[in-house]
Formats: structure tokens, C-alpha cells, sequence
């Protein structure tokens, strides 16, 4: 009997270890691959700079909360001259299928904004291989509440904030500021705890409603098992039906949702639902604006001469809707 039953449990760790072995493992989603990915059809761009320049304080590596034993962290860019009044931040969320990428990704683009008068943040949160939906999403508020408790000592405004991603970190940033408030998406909060409130939300190419007919192409066919967004919800959309749904920014949009600038490529697939969730959002008179780069991959933000108009955008609606940088 014993010999019996040892022998199954040694094939079942066998079985576990083997299952995991064959795991498919996420492809890297850096500025670099996507650089090797796309310099062939568009030979004349390069990868952004994360040099940090003289006028910018870069502050690495600061932990904002921990999760079991797995210690988040963030990177943190200011103006290197101590302005005579709070910053206006932007905390930037990653992108890579829910599932990979790294937040060094948007250090290029924090720079630029702190050269403009932001403090910028850029963001680790957990990926679904580690932790599925909505994990991510507690970590961005989480993230967004350490700025504004630390907003006296890096001279922040906690009262502008704004959030902001790439792709699938687009789709994290709006669906972190269109449920302000809602405690279901917050469960660090409660009574007495600092706001995780985002005052303005930038997606960049990022969709907007995983229900549609467009983004729940070829999900449920076995043959493109697991999907990167199934493996984010732990599910095919027939399976986890209430939570695509759920993660939907568009199904959010009210009077007070913050205003939203969508940024977005020539490849419609990747915002799929901006167009229906922009029409919410004037009915709602809620200030939106959409900016459509010609000619563009996915993942353009992460490359010259893209990010230029990417932060030029980003910074004109959110001086206008959150005050200038001054």
C-alpha cells in the first residue's frame, strides 16, 4: 500500500513538473525586440533613449508594496531643478499581453515627460503567469496611492494625477481610472486609506471592450489556446464570460469618469472599442480626445520618431485638463 501510494504521488509531482516544463513561456516585450521585430518594414527608426539627461532626477528601484514575498517596484523621474510648486504626475503602465514586458519600457517616455515639468512613474506590477486578473489592476491603484502618500516629499500635486499605459498596459490604465472609487478593483483601500484616484487617463493603444465581436476573434478556438488574454482572466471567453466583461473600460463610463486621451496607431485590432467608448464619453460631456499616429506599428511609443508626437499629445490634454506644469 505504501509503496502504492508513493509511487503516485511521485508520478503526480512528475506530471506537475512536466506540465509546467512545457509551459509555453512568454515571448520578451522590450524596446529591443520590438526594434528587431520591426526595423525591416520601417528601417528608419530606433530605439528610444533612456539616457537620463543633466535637467532630469531619476530615483530607481523604490518599492511601493508587497505582494507575498514579490516586492513591486518603481522608477521615479522628476525635474532635476526644484519647482516653486507641485508637479502634476503620470504613472505609466507597461505593456506585453498581460503576461510579459517590463517597466523600463516607459523610461524613455517618463524622461520626456519630466523634462516637461511631470513627475513620471514607471511601474512592475504582476503578470498573469505570477497572478491573473484582476492582480494587476490592485497594483496599479496601489501604485497610484504611494505616489500620492509621497507626494509632499517629491514635491508631487496629489490632486493631478493622471495614468497611463501601452497596449495592454493602455487597457490596465483605463480600467484602473474609470473605476475610481469602486472598492471591488481596490481591496488596499477602505475607510481612511489615501485616494488611489487618477485625475486623467492617456491609453495608448490600448482596447476598450474584450466583449466585442473584434476582440473575441479566434478566442475561443482551440487551435490559439491559451490566448494572452485568456491566460489573464484564467479562461476563454465562453468560459470567464462575466470576467472579460468585467475588465472592460468602456462598461465604466459615468459622469465623473476622468477625462481620456486615446493615442492610437494604424492598427485598428489593438483599440478595439475606442471608437464606441469615446461616444459614452461625450454623452457623458466627459473631455476625450483621440490621436491617431499615420502609418505606425503597434508598440510605437517605444521607438523614433514616434515618441515625440506620443508625449506631445500627452502633455497638451493634460495641461489642459489637469492645470499647466508650472
Amino acid at each position: 500500500m505504501k509503496i502504492a501510494r508513493d509511487a503516485a504521488v511521485l508520478f503526480c509531482l512528475c506530471a506537475a513538473a512536466l506540465a509546467k516544463a512545457q509551459m509555453p513561456t512568454p515571448a520578451p516585450y522590450t524596446a529591443d525586440s520590438t526594434y528587431a521585430k520591426l526595423v525591416r518594414k520601417y528601417p528608419f527608426i530606433q530605439v528610444a533613449s533612456s539616457a537620463v539627461p543633466a535637467s532630469v532626477r531619476e530615483v530607481k528601484d523604490i518599492t511601493y508594496i508587497v505582494r507575498g514575498e514579490h516586492a513591486l517596484q518603481l522608477d521615479l523621474y522628476l525635474p532635476a531643478q526644484p519647482s516653486a510648486s507641485p508637479l502634476p504626475a503620470i504613472v505609466f503602465v507597461h505593456g506585453g499581453g498581460w503576461q510579459s514586458g517590463v517597466r523600463a519600457n516607459f523610461t524613455p517616455m517618463a524622461i520626456r515627460m519630466a523634462e516637461r515639468g511631470f513627475a513620471a512613474a514607471t511601474i512592475s506590477y504582476r503578470l498573469s503567469p505570477e497572478a491573473r486578473y484582476p492582480a494587476a489592476i490592485h497594483d496599479v491603484k496601489a501604485a497610484l496611492r504611494w505616489v500620492r502618500t509621497h507626494a509632499q516629499e517629491y514635491g508631487i500635486d496629489p490632486a493631478r494625477i493622471a495614468v497611463s499605459g501601452g497596449s495592454a498596459g493602455g487597457q490596465i490604465a483605463s480600467l484602473v481610472g474609470v473605476t475610481n472609487g469602486l472598492d471591488q478593483f481596490d481591496p488596499d483601500g477602505g475607510p481612511g486609506a489615501v485616494s488611489s484616484a487618477a485625475q486623467a487617463i492617456v491609453n495608448i493603444d490600448g482596447l476598450s471592450d474584450f466583449t466585442s465581436e473584434a476582440a473575441r476573434k479566434e478566442e475561443d478556438n482551440p487551435a490559439k489556446q491559451p490566448t494572452s488574454a485568456g491566460a489573464w482572466f484564467g479562461g476563454t471567453y465562453a468560459e470567464k464570460t462575466a470576467l472579460w466583461r468585467e475588465a472592460s473600460p468602456t462598461f465604466y463610463v459615468g459622469p465623473k469618469t476622468p477625462p481620456i486621451l486615446f493615442i492610437g496607431s494604424a492598427q485598428p485590432r489593438f483599440s478595439v472599442g475606442r471608437e464606441e467608448m469615446v461616444e459614452k464619453l461625450k454623452a457623458q460631456r466627459v473631455p476625450t480626445r483621440t490621436v491617431l499616429l499615420p502609418d505606425t506599428p503597434h508598440s510605437f511609443w517605444l521607438l523614433d520618431p514616434w515618441l515625440e508626437p506620443t508625449v506631445e499629445a500627452t502633455v497638451a490634454f493634460l495641461r489642459a485638463q489637469m492645470g499647466p506644469a508650472r
